[in-house]
């Protein structure tokens, strides 16, 4: 199972293009989508490229292939334009090849309690893993006290803190960060 993962978007039609220009490229079974989608959000600028009609147009036609969840940008009238769900809290898979469970947050509700996500974990077994966003910074690691979990988020796809703009990819059970 190939997935690629990518959020904060944040409306950036310029970034969206290049999100699609990979998958188009790494063919991922699923676009994993961790919120942030359309919406800039109070706190940030706005990011290159701003036009969430746009990202819109560039996101509903892989509508059947996408995995989403909410983040704190999101609001209804987000799901009334996008043809997949996109208003759970959480979302969970399990990779048939190695029964690991991916769980699936933005981190503003679920999160591992790094970089200004919330400390709150859902159940997890050893091997599993904890994707999130919200917080626009790269993470590869597991956290004490939840050992043999790992924790990753893909950085932020348009407004990253470091500048590297950047999504993650999931193959054979491992994770790792791609640079646009």
């Amino acid at each position: 199972m190939k997935l690629l993962i990518a959020s904060d978007i944040h409306g950036s039609a310029y970034w969206c293009q290049k999100l699609i220009d990979a998958v188009a490229i790494e063919k991922p079974d699923r676009l994993i989508l961790l919120g942030d989608i359309l919406y800039h959000g109070p706190r940030n600028d706005l990011p290159r490229g701003y036009n969430p009609k746009q990202v819109i147009n560039l996101l509903n036609p892989l509508a059947a292939s996408i995995i989403a969840c909410r983040g704190n940008c999101e609001a209804e009238v987000d799901q009334m334009v996008l043809d997949f769900a996109c208003m759970a809290e959480a979302n969970s898979l399990i990779d048939p090849h190695t029964n690991k469970t991916i769980f699936l947050s933005h981190g503003h509700v679920w999160g591992p309690g790094l970089h200004n996500s919330v400390d709150r974990w859902p159940t997890l077994k050893q091997g599993d893993i904890f994707l999130y966003g919200h917080t626009h910074k790269k993470v590869n690691q597991q956290i004490k006290g939840h050992e043999g979990i790992t924790v990753f988020n893909p950085g932020s796809t348009s407004l990253p803190k470091d500048d590297t703009n950047s999504y993650g990819i999931y193959k054979n059970g491992e994770l790792t960060h791609v640079l646009f």
